[in-house]
């Protein structure tokens, strides 16, 4: 009676170590199959060849590392170094590819001191000797954000960047615009939309063709010349 009881406890525990065996090994097996899923290629598709390929060779160092495994917050800590990127897409095509999905910044004006710098949408400056687009010049220190307000100040206007000649940012944190029809607007630090908006009104205004200065620095006062 006591052997058959011993014998039970054995096969019992037997089976248990078997159980416990076979449930580690299946995790190993699929760890590791996780693992073997290594990236072997990365499509970087938006930009030109050559700014593809200077991407891609940041990138090098995430090759042969599990799919599975990728921190897209690194990668994205690497595109956002370059300046002509405005939006990206990370997408993960199993088993072993990673797709890098880039929309460029679009141009908007040029540097003054340095026509090879450009300025982008996204308030970045972007060098490109070979660019010949016709855009508006920048006169003064301005920082990405100063830039991106007046951008922002600027889309909400009846005013677009394709009007205007030239750029005049003040250390007061205020802008002087040229129009392509050589009219000089002298614009306050505040409520610039609504400056802007009166100051296409006064150009539009027949009695007013002739002006080529618009002065609104001070609040409720208009000069123009």
């Amino acid at each position: 009676m006591h052997q058959s009881i011993g014998r039970t406890n054995k096969i019992i525990i037997y089976l248990l170590f078997l159980v416990i065996l076979t449930t580690t090994t299946a995790k190993l097996v699929n760890n590791q199959s996780k693992l073997s899923l290594s990236i072997s290629k990365i499509n970087i598709l938006g930009l030109s060849e050559v700014k593809n390929l200077e991407i891609l060779d940041n990138l090098n160092n995430f090759l042969y590392k599990s799919i599975f495994i990728i921190n897209k917050d690194e990668i994205k800590k690497i595109l956002e170094k370059h300046n002509i990127i405005q939006e990206f897409n990370i997408k993960k095509i199993y088993p072993s590819t990673l797709n890098i999905e880039i929309k460029p910044t679009k141009f908007v004006a040029r540097v003054s001191n340095n026509g090879q710098y450009l300025v982008g949408a996204n308030g970045k400056l972007i060098k490109d000797k070979n660019n010949n687009e016709l855009l508006p010049y920048i006169f003064g220190e301005f920082n990405s954000n100063d830039f991106l307000l007046f951008k922002k100040n600027i889309e909400k206007s009846k005013f677009s960047f394709a009007d205007l000649k030239t750029l005049y940012f003040f250390p007061s944190r205020r802008w002087d615009i040229l129009t392509n029809n050589d009219i000089l607007i002298k614009l306050p630090a505040e409520n610039m939309v609504a400056s802007l908006n009166l100051s296409q009104k006064i150009i539009d205004n027949d009695n007013f063709n002739h002006n080529k200065f618009i002065d609104l620095r001070v609040k409720n006062h208009l000069v123009a010349k």
